[in-house]
């Protein structure tokens, strides 16, 4: 059974630093596998064709990936990659693609092993190991709300990028006329900084890109997501108390209808960015 000190779940997510967020991903990230079976990451997006966990974590991929255009491209770069179940399904897709996945967490980069045209680099989202003007894309699909501060990423990925170049993200945001306080237990649970969309775009348009396609997808992404957790709690409820303590999976419902709640008042959504020079 994984142990977890209360205390350090708590300061790993009010503090969210760099090092609590390895550290909260790395005992964290099993229970997403628990649930789904697979190895993604993201919250998915649902719909009637893509009812399930791995279905719909793998249509936002593709949904992703046809923003990003990622069929006349070549050298991609994944920050924030997870367990780089995204680009294995990009480079299936796009086999000339050449991936690079760059993640903080050593651990994660290690789960699959050597992979062909993807190469994982031990790097913060903030000092990109690529020399000016080399990559077609960069994508941040559910990462960017950890990096910290996101400024430097953005400055990173501008000058990385060719002039043809693309950044994507695909990032939860608070909605501007919400007040943070209306997320209740999602403050304390959602481990992650909460952008409001309007910063987030004006800080990207102040780096000199120009935002060309936007999507709220929240929709398809919070409430399905919790109304499929619920109707299944009892399976998933079994799985996770076999690994973690029971106050976790308590933490986790607690946190899913709320966040299906924050949802449907409109006080929190999901985006796709495409951004470019």
């Amino acid at each position: 059974m994984v142990s977890i000190n209360p205390l350090d779940l708590f300061l790993w997510t009010f503090r969210r630093n760099e090092t609590d967020v390895v550290k909260l991903y790395t005992s964290l990230s099993p229970i997403m596998q628990l649930a789904t079976g697979g190895s993604m990451l993201n919250f998915g997006f649902w719909s009637k064709d893509h009812p399930d966990p791995i279905s719909a974590q793998n249509n936002l991929c593709v949904i992703f990936a046809d923003m990003a255009e990622l069929s006349s491209a070549t050298h991609v770069v994944d920050v924030g990659s997870g367990l780089s179940s995204p680009s294995k399904l990009w480079r299936d897709t796009y086999p000339d693609l050449r991936l690079y996945d760059v993640n903080i967490n050593f651990k994660q980069l290690t789960y699959t092993g050597q992979e062909k045209n993807i190469e994982f680099l031990n790097s913060t989202s903030t000092k990109l190991p690529f020399v000016n003007n080399s990559i077609d894309r960069v994508l941040a699909l559910e990462s960017a709300q950890h990096f910290k501060p996101l400024s430097d990423f953005i400055s990173e990925s501008k000058r990385i990028l060719k002039k043809s170049g693309l950044l994507v993200m695909a990032v939860p945001v608070v909605i501007e006329s919400s007040s943070i306080g209306k997320l209740g237990l999602l403050k304390f649970t959602w481990s992650s900084e909460h952008y409001s969309f309007t910063y987030l775009k004006e800080l990207i348009m102040s780096f000199g890109f120009s935002i060309s396609e936007e999507k709220f997808i929240g929709s398809n992404v919070y409430e399905p997501l919790a109304e499929y957790y619920l109707k299944y709690r009892s399976n998933l409820k079994e799985s996770i108390s076999s690994n973690y303590a029971p106050y976790v999976e308590k933490i986790l419902c607690k946190s899913i209808q709320k966040m299906k709640k924050a949802s449907e008042e409109k006080i929190i959504d999901y985006v796709l960015l495409k951004c470019h020079l």
